[in-house]
Order: structure tokens, then C-alpha cells, then sequence
């Protein structure tokens, strides 16, 4: 069975001058390695894709694959996970993780809080921030958290992100706006323990691998696992299985986002406790990052007894039994 896989090179794009903080999200060539290894060990043949241009040249040429393997996170606008997936979608090529609607959906965190919160799973507070302007009509109460709508990997979140007033508000507003050209996410400041929950599956047959709890120790940046604060984990981040009590709960609410959200195969689902130690969901990585070595969910099913080979059977398992 042939499987290609796509990507974007976090190499690629800093060769053409984009900033490491630009291609923060994108992969290095050893993640790339490992998945292709892990594949390969599978008994599956690989290709090596790429990025979307690539795709379509591929595509265009005439090639196919039985399964593309997709972990392309797209350069540009709010749909830019999506690309791939529709790309695929439009030639009938069958791949892994979620359609283009989820990858649409949940790279707005504001849109994405809107449906956990119709659906009754407890989130933070929120407003969403389109203009400077819009900041003076926020009515949460401080302190509130502050960060780029659409960004993966805490891109945006600094020692800044959490505010005490209208005047702090309205200049981090300015700012993000101004970095990252859109809208701000504004959400009531969840002071509590920050989990992480790992789902490999689809609907009735996802299930939480593990749920991480994410320590940040004395010195680090901030009240969050910040850009700074992931980006130097070894230095600032302390990560462990959580069993208690508040853990089963945010494996039952991750769980349940992840089902109303329609996401598949595998992902993570992130949360954080308010003051009374009650877990909320944040966010939701339905792309999540698959360095063997540093990325969460790997590191999560590691601390769970899982190897970074069962992790990518599993995913394939996943995605096998959805396409019949």
C-alpha cells in the first residue's frame, strides 16, 4: 500500500526568509523521518510529498496514492489547514486526521468555543476582539487572558497575554492585531492546573490515551505555557500523568469536544482549571505535532507506556477503519 505524505518544512520556509516565529508550527525533517520510518516498519511503501504546491503539481502530473498521510499545517488565511484536505478531497485521495470543516473550525478558536459551549461543555468566558475598538466594549471581568485567534504552538502568548485592566486590554489588542493581522480571542483568566488530553479515534471509537498535566517551573515565562515557555520545554516544563479527579474530568470533557467537533483519528484536546479547580476547555489540536521526541502528544503517550510505533499504527489503525 503506498502512502504519501504531506507537510511543510519548517527548513523550506525559513530559506526563503520567513521568521522562526512564522514557521514555528512547521515540521523539522526528523519528524518527517520517524513518520516515514514508522510507515515503512509497518510494512507500507512512503512518499514524501511536501507542501501544498507540491501536492498540486504531483496531482497535476497525474500521481496517486492509496492514503496520503497529512500533517501539512498551510501558510495562509484561517482555512489554511484545511487546503490539503480539500485538495484531497476534490481527487477522492483518501488521508489521515480531520476533513477541511474541522481543520477550518477548530483553527478559530473563537468559532471553535462557540459550538463547545452550545453543545453545554464547559469553556471560559470569551469575546472576540475584530478591531482596537472592540476592546472598549468587553464586559469580562479582569483578569483576562489575550491571544491570536488562529495560531498554534502559544504563538502570540507572552508574559503580556494575561491583563489587568481596560488600558492593558486595549494595548495587547493593538498589538496582536496589529503582529498577526487577526481578530484576538479575550477569555476570563483561568488561574488552575493546565491538562492535556491525547485521543487517538474517531466518534464512538476515540478514546483518551492519557491525560498530561503541563508544569511550568520557577523562572518560566508568564502564567501559560507560553511560545517561549514550549519552544525551550526542557528548561521551563515539568510534564506527568495526572489520575485524579479533576484528570477524569478533563478526559471526559476532552473526549466529549472532540466527538461534538467531529475530529478523527488523533489530536489533542486542552484544557485549564478555573479557581475552584474545575477544568474548562481552551482549545483543541486535531494536527497535533508528531516529533518523536518534543512534541506533546508523543511525549503524552510515552509518559502513557505507548511508543512512538504503536502511536503511528494506531493513527493508520484509525483512519483503515473509517474509510472501510
Amino acid at each position: 500500500m503506498k502512502i504519501g505524505i504531506t507537510y511543510d518544512l519548517r527548513a523550506d520556509y525559513l530559506a526563503r526568509g520567513y521568521t522562526a516565529q512564522e514557521t514555528a508550527e512547521f515540521d523539522r525533517i526528523d519528524t518527517i523521518e520517524a513518520i516515514e520510518d514508522a510507515l515503512n516498519r509497518a510494512g507500507y511503501r512512503t512518499d514524501r510529498i511536501g507542501h501544498l504546491d507540491a501536492l498540486v503539481r504531483r496531482i497535476a502530473t497525474g500521481d496517486r496514492w492509496d492514503m496520503v498521510f497529512n500533517i501539512a499545517e498551510g501558510l495562509r488565511g484561517l482555512g489554511r489547514e484545511a487546503q490539503v484536505p480539500a485538495l484531497l478531497d476534490a481527487y477522492a485521495i483518501p488521508y489521515t486526521f480531520s476533513d477541511p470543516l474541522v481543520l477550518s473550525l477548530t483553527l478559530h478558536k473563537g468559532m471553535t468555543k462557540h459550538v463547545i459551549r452550545d453543545n453545554g461543555i464547559p469553556t471560559a468566558d470569551f469575546a472576540i476582539v475584530e478591531t482596537v475598538a472592540d476592546a472598549a466594549g468587553i464586559s469580562l471581568p479582569f483578569p483576562l487572558f489575550v491571544k491570536p485567534i488562529a495560531e498554534g504552538t502559544s504563538k502570540g502568548i507572552t508574559a503580556a497575554a494575561r491583563v489587568g485592566s481596560q488600558a492593558e486590554l486595549r494595548e495587547r489588542c493593538r498589538e496582536l492585531l496589529a503582529a498577526f493581522r487577526q481578530p484576538v480571542l479575550v477569555e476570563t483568566f483561568l488561574p488552575g492546573r493546565e491538562f492535556t488530553v491525547g485521543i487517538i479515534g474517531t466518534a464512538a471509537a476515540a478514546e483518551a490515551v492519557g491525560v498530561m498535566e503541563v508544569l511550568l517551573r520557577e523562572g518560566a515565562e508568564g502564567d501559560g505555557y507560553s511560545y517561549v515557555n514550549k519552544e525551550d520545554y526542557v528548561q521551563w516544563v515539568d510534564y506527568r500523568l495526572a489520575g485524579d479527579g479533576a484528570a477524569e474530568e478533563a478526559r471526559r470533557i476532552a473526549l466529549s469536544a472532540w466527538r461534538v467537533l467531529g475530529c478523527r483519528d488523533a489530536g489533542r484536546v486542552d484544557l485549564r482549571a478555573d479557581a475552584s479547580g474545575r477544568p474548562l476547555f481552551m482549545e483543541v489540536n486535531p494536527l497535533a505535532g508528531l516529533h518523536p521526541v518534543h512534541s506533546d502528544l508523543p511525549i503524552l503517550c510515552s509518559l502513557a507506556g505507548m511508543g512512538y510505533q504503536e502511536l503511528i499504527n494506531r493513527i493508520m489503525a484509525s483512519a483503515m477503519k473509517r474509510l472501510g
